[in-house]
């Protein structure tokens, strides 16, 4: 084992020295050509057409069936697709881009929100002196520099605690953590330091003590990924580029080259899944940038090619932000089956993941409760024993799919690729497939270049490195106090504008709605807890919302952060967008049922409503029956069996409680099993047996019941304050 360390040491120094040889003397070379680079785009932007009115979206669907012919059509509206958009049309190419559901509906919007490197890829960089590899991770932290840079309203540094619970560990992980700020030269965000246990406990609280030797911390960048996809795309959008959601491929246009005699892919014909109407889309270049269903498209053009993607499914979970601290988050770097986990406060909640198994490839992929589970062990692990980790705590989980890929024109096609390919077939599609996030622009970048060799496209350099996206030209981190001094908006909601929207803040602040309060002024929340208001639903229809999912999914992040919030926020945004967008009545109900089903699926509900089942077993112990039995008594005066909303109402009415009939139903519904309107014996203890064990937290009937218990017993009124809920 002693022998093993030396060794592993021995390749880090070795590594380290090859390492900080090739980065010093890159160094100034790099600067040059940013500083070069930046002084280019800075005089090209300002030649570059720019639209300060977003089309709508009928005029996009108009200007697709309308020109004749593209130089570029981009399948898929992800991040890798809508950076693509971004590239063709700022190198003044005449460019088009549909998705078949919304833009970052799929994998771009459930990553784990880092934009980052790779710590673990320099690792294995180093220890297998891979080079190839190496130049993946000073690409991609290349790549973190510039998108911080160029959407600073959407994404910020992070500091990373790594906590070390064995003395040898401490060099070992300083001296690959120091490598990573030397790889990344002078874009390195914040030096990483090394932390005393007294220290690091003392900026992470919650993590446990026992045995921890100290702890190193680095910095990475964090983002909100639905919206920096979209912000992307919008951007595309302003500078000409024809985009549309919710439309999709139904098959490839070809014609015959005079030249080869071969069928060259020259369009697709399309289907506006909201009408139904088809039509084609001509352009002289196809690329597919499609993610998950990259061999879908890549067999629309040849039926029996091989499948180059392998599909990985990665869940996460959201548990309340008293987990972490507001701006800390934890790596652990080795969990009991090898993965890395990552624990960060996101949205003031606080997001742990992720899982790495394979998968089907699907649309609405589903997060597994042994997936939530292996992440709740592992948070287990590192925290105090005094924070009692529950599965009744989980707010939200989701499950976003990876797509590995194997590169089609290596001699071992079985091999999976590390980094992302660009391949063109025989017909001349071009596709995109595989890489992160993070290096969104490089890849696309590639894409492009690729694209323009191969069809002859007259085009120049790309454009994009510098260029700001959508809000981030007049954002300013103080920007949210005029929102608030100018249109009386609260502090929390102001800041959560900003943030989202960066300069076209105001556009929003401007549609909100008069409180009628005396504060704050204008802004209505859709729901109590969260900065999210009214006239967001109203400004997600400009930016291409066409569906209540899009807006509690990716307009705002609700459903990410918590699912009983954002389905209590539902007939509102129903209501709202019915109203601008015409539905009729039955369109509304269609809507709202299609959300939920979002929600109870795909976003953790379903694993929510498992915890809690008329078949669950009851283990509670004789006299907690007795006990619970003689609480619910309180509320069935009659002996009825079962208690409802009248019931409550009698009891709280008695103890000077005044809650609306409204929350009432929904508060009862959440434990009404069989869905009749009443909440039976066996059901509350059910409940009570579920909050028990910890599989439901914060559950409010069970809180409204205690409190009104312990009222009537004192005989004086207590308030009860509405609970956050769990998954």
């Amino acid at each position: 084992m002693a022998f093993r360390r030396a060794a592993k040491g021995t390749a880090l120094i070795g590594g380290g020295v090859l390492a900080t040889i090739y980065g010093l003397s890159e160094l100034s070379r790099y600067r040059r050509k940013q500083a070069q680079l930046a002084n280019v785009n800075a005089a090209e932007q300002a030649e570059m057409s720019f639209k300060d009115e977003l089309p709508s979206r009928q005029a996009q669907l108009s200007a697709l069936q309308s020109t004749e012919e593209f130089d570029v059509l981009i399948v898929g509206g992800g991040a890798t697709g809508s950076g693509c958009a971004l590239d063709a049309v700022t190198r003044n190419l005449k460019t088009a881009l549909v998705e078949r559901d919304d833009f970052s509906s799929g994998t771009s919007s459930r990553s784990t929100k880092l934009i980052h490197g790779g710590v673990r890829y320099l690792q294995k960089a180093i220890m297998k002196l891979d080079y190839e590899q190496y130049m993946m991770v000073k690409e991609a932290l290349h790549e973190r520099s510039n998108l911080l840079d160029i959407a600073p309203h959407l994404s910020a540094p992070l500091p990373i605690m790594l906590p070390v619970y064995k003395w040898w560990q401490l060099p070992y992980y300083w001296a690959g953590i120091k490598m990573y700020d030397l790889v990344a030269g002078g874009q390195c965000l914040k030096s990483s330091y090394v932390l005393s246990k007294t220290k690091a406990l003392e900026l992470f609280p919650m993590l446990k003590k026992d045995k921890l030797v100290g702890a190193i911390v680095y910095y990475d960048g964090q983002h909100n990924d639905a919206r920096m996809n979209l912000t992307i795309a919008l951007t595309a959008a302003r500078y000409g580029a024809a985009i549309a959601n919710y439309t999709e491929v139904v098959h490839l246009l070809k014609k015959t080259d005079p030249q080869t005699g071969k069928e060259k892919v020259c369009g697709a014909h399309c289907r506006d899944v909201i009408t139904g109407q088809e039509f084609d889309v001509r352009a002289k270049c196809v690329i597919n940038a499609t993610g998950p269903f990259t061999d879908s498209l890549r067999k629309m053009d040849e039926p029996n090619i091989p499948n180059i993607c392998q599909p990985s499914a990665g869940v996460h979970i959201v548990i309340p932000g008293y987990y972490s601290p507001d701006n800390m988050g934890l790596l652990d770097p080795a969990t009991s089956d090898g993965r890395v986990i990552f624990f960060l406060p996101w949205e003031k909640m606080t997001i742990a993941g992720t899982t790495d198994t394979p998968t089907d490839v699907t649309a609405h992929p589903i997060p597994m409760e042994e997936d939530i589970n292996f992440i709740l062990n592992e948070v287990r692990h590192y925290l105090s024993p005094d924070v009692e980790v529950r599965r009744g705590d989980v707010l939200a989980a989701w499950s976003g799919i990876r797509p590995l890929v194997t590169d089609p024109n290596s001699k071992d096609t079985q091999s999976i690729c590390r980094n992302h390919i660009v391949n063109v077939s025989d017909s001349g599609l071009v596709t995109i497939a595989g890489g992160k996030w993070t290096t969104y622009r490089s890849m696309a970048e590639e894409t492009l270049n690729e694209a323009i060799s191969v069809h002859g496209l007259r085009a120049g350099h790309s454009k994009t490195i510098g260029l700001l996206l959508e809000g981030g030209k007049d954002w300013t981190p103080t920007m949210y106090i005029r929102l608030v001094q100018d249109y009386g908006l609260e502090v929390e909601v102001a800041q959560h504008l900003a943030s989202t929207y960066g300069g076209r803040a105001f556009e929003v602040a401007k549609m909100a709605h008069v409180t009628g309060k005396r504060w704050p002024i204008v802004g209505k929340r859709l729901v109590s807890e969260f900065p999210y208001i009214e006239s967001e639903v109203l400004y997600a229809i400009k930016e291409y919302a066409c569906t209540a999912t899009d807006v509690i999914a990716r307009r705002t992040r609700l459903g990410f952060l918590n699912v009983q919030a954002a389905d209590e926020a539902l007939p509102r945004i129903v209501e709202l967008m019915g109203k601008e967008l015409g539905w009729s009545e039955q369109k509304k109900k269609e809507e709202l049922a299609t959300a939920k089903q979002f929600l109870y699926c795909e976003m953790g509900y379903k694993s929510r409503s498992e915890q809690l089942t008329s078949m669950s077993e009851i283990t509670l112990t004789n006299p907690e029956v007795e006990r619970y039995k003689k609480r619910f008594h309180k509320f069935d005066k009659e002996s009825k069996g079962f208690i409802t909303t009248v019931d409550v109402q009698r009891v709280l009415k008695n103890i000077g409680i005044q809650i609306d009939e409204n929350s009432l139903h929904e508060i009862l519904n959440e434990v009404d099993l069989n869905k009749n309107g009443q909440v039976e014996l066996n059901e509350f203890l059910q409940l009570m047996n579920a909050v028990n064990k910890g599989q439901v937290s914060d559950n409010r009937l069970a809180i409204l019941m205690k409190t009104a218990e312990e009222s009537l017993d004192q005989r004086e009124p207590v308030s009860v304050d509405r609970s956050g809920g769990g998954v």
